[in-house]
């Protein structure tokens, strides 16, 4: 203790943490983009599996989706222009029994081998696919030429280590304890209790990734600790006291993202439960509806002795998980009808509620899902059109709504009124913090008295104490989901996952934008968190509950399963092209293909029907093979191994 007062006294510590809050910021911006880099690596090419073969016409259809719409649009992954065929025929889907064929609806019906199809049949290598005036016939993909290596890889094409991510996230969350140890230049070491166990949680979810599940792809994970560690360091430096809901929050979501990945992992059970989630998520909005107390101007918490609940966030959940679901294969009327019902319940409640914030962040979500659906402009702007005219017609019920956007744009001229007295402070106090920031917990918003600085301003306090750079790199961060899910959108293994992916990283990205031009005066405030980073316990528990779809939407660790699989088998007892499994001349491609670690490969087209049709095949290649036993779904694996 006398070494630690005597060094105090040195006058150097102020220097030392100058130099600690300028290495923060770089190596949180080396986390992101080495996890960046690393899932790029970690893309696999888009090989077919088994193929379409028109028999009179000898054209091939290459299948390489999980899930596949045939149809006579254009928007369909296998177009065929006939017109016996209607628009949204049917889906060829890959499950854990083999690949599946399913009518949706169809005037002409689907029929497999002369026998008519009622809802979906289980197909064989070798079985002739009726649709209206079409036979396609199922068959094994041909081996795809292999590719030579590339002799310079690159810095970027390296993937990286999850350990030495996480090793590296953490030591960002250790420099900012230190900061935090000297609040004010005075020893206060408890102050780094916080972020040890947020670190202790986020290595626990490590080890039962890699150590027990076996998973080869860690990045969202470290994405969503490394944001989750800066959030708690940053607000137990300015209330300690109150940091243990945020831990046990983060500790909860943790857990709430291991079982979504479990449960859906299973198709069949995601369809079976979605109605009753669906029934709860309405249930939890009638509870709050009728027992939540209004702060704020909102009426959307519960409180449950000194715990307080926002049911809105959790609901966040359960609706990408219906909605996506609901809208799983393709969009029949039914399925449309349902989905908007059920946006419509929840939008209705929330303008009940008066938390309009929240209500925009679904009706966002609503627009990704639907325009992944139905890929209609048209369609999009009607629903945009009459949302404007409900948003008008809310306004006259809402006065503290209307008074926001009263002081939009003029927080200047009402710097000590309710208008702007927040809005000014904040911007204040942010141009004081310059690029490295003033340091933990020595920042003059969280003590001045302005409303909400550790939630809807939260960017403020974190620009003031730890400077702009690391501010832009959360932001980074943040939007480094869209990129993810983008990505990943056609290796999916069902629609499910792509659309659940890309509507999480939507609904993250547009909420972030909601909280920082709200606290930056660029837009009206609207009351709502910035993910990961402010004070809440149910926004921390939803946002990791929302990882779990981006998680789900990567097929890495069980494409590196397959190539395990694959290259632990006997030469001698590994099928051939006759059976579909791809057999290299080396055994290392096929874990190299496998596993990903291949250039990203070109974008799915989506132009006209003749660009749909696949060339000729060669005649060395002839489609007429011998299939292999009835009920061999050929190269289908194992999925049930699939995390």
């Amino acid at each position: 203790m006398d070494m630690v007062t005597d060094f105090l006294e040195t006058g150097v510590l102020p220097t030392v943490l100058l130099l600690v809050r300028a290495s923060v910021p770089v190596l949180a911006l080396y986390v992101v983009w080495r996890s960046y880099t690393s899932f790029k690596k970690g893309q696999r090419r888009r090989d077919p599996v088994v193929m379409l073969c028109d028999e009179s016409s000898g054209l091939r259809f290459p299948v390489l989706y999980w899930e596949n719409s045939i149809g006579r649009s254009k928007s369909c992954d296998i177009c065929l222009p006939d017109a016996t065929i209607s628009r949204d025929h049917a889906v060829l889907m890959r499950r854990e029994e083999g690949w599946v064929i399913c009518d949706t609806g169809s005037h002409a019906g689907v029929q497999v081998n002369g026998k008519k199809v009622k809802g979906q049949k289980l197909l064989s290598i070798g079985d002739a696919v009726t649709l209206g005036d079409v036979t396609l016939t199922l068959w094994n993909a041909d081996s795809p030429p292999e590719k030579r290596r590339r002799i310079f890889t690159g810095f970027s094409r390296e993937a990286a280590s999850p350990l030495k991510l996480m090793m590296t996230a953490s030591l960002v969350h250790l420099l900012m304890a230190l900061q935090a140890c000297f609040i004010g230049g005075k020893a206060a070491p408890m102050q780094a209790v916080p972020t040890l166990i947020a670190m202790a949680i986020g290595w626990g979810l490590y080890v039962y990734s890699i150590g027990i599940q076996h998973r080869v792809s860690f990045e969202i994970e470290t994405i969503a600790y490394l944001l989750s560690g800066i959030g708690i360091t940053l607000l137990a430096a300015c209330d300690i006291g109150a940091i243990k809901t945020q831990l046990a929050a983060m500790f909860i979501g943790v857990l709430l993202f291991c079982f979504l990945i479990w449960f859906m992992n299973d198709m069949d059970r995601v369809a079976k439960f979605r109605l009753y989630i669906g029934a709860g998520a309405i249930l939890l909005f009638i509870i709050n509806l009728v027992f939540g107390r209004e702060q704020y101007g909102s009426k959307n918490w519960i409180f449950i002795g000194p715990v307080s609940v926002q049911p809105s966030e959790l609901i966040k959940i359960a609706f990408i998980f219906v909605g996506t679901s609901t809208l799983d294969r393709l969009q029949t009327k039914k399925n449309i009808t349902e989905f908007l019902v059920f946006t419509g319940v929840c939008m209705g409640f929330l303008v009940l509620m008066k938390d309009l914030g929240t209500a925009a962040i679904f009706f966002a979500c609503f627009l990704i899902i639907a325009f992944m659906r139905s890929g209609s402009v048209r369609t999009i702007a009607l629903v945009l059109t009459g949302a404007g005219l409900g948003v008008l017609l809310a306004l006259q019920f809402m006065p503290h709504i209307v008074s926001r956007f009263q002081g939009w744009g003029h927080v200047w001229e009402h710097i000590n009124d309710q208008m702007g007295y927040s809005q000014t402070r904040t911007l204040t106090y942010m141009a004081s913090g310059g690029l490295f920031g003033v340091g933990l917990g020595d920042g003059m918003l969280a003590g001045s008295g302005v409303f909400a600085a550790d939630s809807d301003l939260v960017f403020g306090l974190l620009c003031e104490e730890q400077g702009l750079l690391l501010g832009l790199v959360v932001l980074m961060a943040i939007a480094m989901f869209t990129i993810y899910a983008r990505s990943d959108v056609t290796r999916s293994r069902s629609t499910f996952f792509s659309i659940g992916a890309c509507a999480v990283a939507g609904m993250l990205l547009f909420q972030t934008c909601l909280n920082v031009f709200g606290a930056t005066d660029i837009l009206p405030m609207t009351g709502v968190t910035l993910p990961f980073i402010s004070a809440g316990g149910s926004s921390m528990m939803s946002v990791w509950g929302l990882m779990a779809f981006l998680k789900a939407s990567d097929e890495r660790t069980y494409a590196a399963r397959r190539a395990s699989k694959n290259s632990s088998r006997p030469a001698a007892a590994r099928p051939g092209r006759n059976t579909g499994e791809f057999t290299p001349s080396r055994p290392s491609r096929t874990a190299e293909r496998d596993t990903g670690y291949t250039p990203r490969p070109a974008p799915r087209r989506k132009s006209g029907a003749g660009k749909r049709y696949a060339s000729p095949p060669a005649r060395h290649s002839s489609p007429k093979r011998p299939p292999p036993p009835p009920g061999d779904g050929g190269d289908m694996e194992d999925i049930t191994s699939w995390r």
